[in-house]
């Protein structure tokens, strides 16, 4: 039984993390419970994950570094970096926060973990890292160019994953996530906040024309290929597309959410937000060739379990 840390253990991604880790390790999961979005959903995570013995929660920031150091100590085999500010609109507004998390609080985490000599660290990065699109899908290979503070914050905090690795000798990865959705989502997330309101028979707010496309990734998915890096270290050292393959428009995604909740909603157009990204898709070659991963659950199958879950 390996011994894992998960930094932002309580928000949506790194709970699933969390609670598929728990079944053959033990996980402590770090998180300070930020208020960005309710911190009430967090506490009913944790309820999930404290319900098994395998599980234990330290409240904490990743910008304290004693804090940090207490907890990914030399029992530690292997820490996954979840915690993060995310949002990109809010970091248009604020782009001092994602900098002080995103930058300054992945630094400390990989400090701490070059210090215990934990055997990999696992980075959640973002596709907001690429931003202007020169071609699709976007390979590791394409410009990495963000158009918001949080993904020039991501890519911060990869480059610091990386030089770690290739100065330190400090096993990291990064994954860059696509537009990842599921139970437990976030509630500002466009999937979260369409479904609410179909459900309600509630007007829908787009941003933009609607033909904007997104990639988006099932949070099952997420999960296989986090704790495949658990087995394998082909990828130590490298960023990789993690994402569905595949994308839509805004508009299509609510008509495939229309069409499973039978909702009547209007949809009202508004103006384009700054820092959103056009297109996005990912090349998912990369994950396939070093983690044996490739996306198992189609738009469709994952919009019905996430409505399925929302119902309830």
């Amino acid at each position: 039984m390996s011994k894992i840390v998960i930094t932002g253990g309580a928000g949506f991604i790194g709970s699933h993390i969390a609670e598929e880790a728990a079944k053959e390790n033990e996980v402590v999961i770090i998180d300070n419970l930020d208020d960005y979005y309710s911190p009430d959903l967090k506490q009913q995570n944790l309820e999930i994950l404290l319900a098994n013995p395998n599980v234990c929660f330290i409240e904490g920031d990743i910008n304290d570094l004693d804090l940090v150091r207490r907890v990914i100590n030399d029992t530690v085999d292997y820490v996954f970096h979840e915690a993060a500010q995310a949002g990109v609109r809010i970091s248009v507004e604020d782009p001092f926060k994602p900098n002080n998390v995103n930058v300054l609080g992945t630094l400390n985490v990989l400090k701490a973990s070059l210090d215990a000599g934990v055997e990999r660290v696992i980075n959640a990065s973002s596709s907001s890292v690429y931003g202007k699109v020169q071609y699709l899908p976007f390979d590791e290979a394409h410009p990495t160019m963000p158009v918001s503070p949080y993904g020039v914050s991501k890519l911060a905090a990869e480059h610091y994953c990386r030089v770690f690795y290739e100065v330190y000798g400090l096993p990291t990865v990064s994954l860059r996530y696509f537009t990842v959705y599921g139970p437990r989502m976030r509630p500002d997330l466009a999937i979260s906040i369409f479904t609410r309101k179909l459900l309600a028979n509630e007007p829908i707010t787009v941003f933009g024309d609607g033909e904007q496309t997104r990639d988006f990734t099932y949070i099952d998915d997420i999960v296989r290929v986090n704790l495949r890096l658990l087995e394998t270290d082909a990828a130590d050292g490298y960023a990789m597309n993690v994402g569905g393959g595949h994308r839509i428009t805004v508009n299509d995604l609510i008509a495939h959410l229309r069409k499973i909740t039978g909702s009547t909603s209007e949809v009202v157009y508004s103006g384009r937000q700054k820092g959103d990204a056009e297109h996005t898709l990912a090349d998912v070659g990369r994950a396939k060739e070093l983690a044996g991963c490739r996306p198992e659950v189609s738009i469709e199958e994952g919009l019905a379990k996430f409505v399925k879950w929302a119902r309830t």
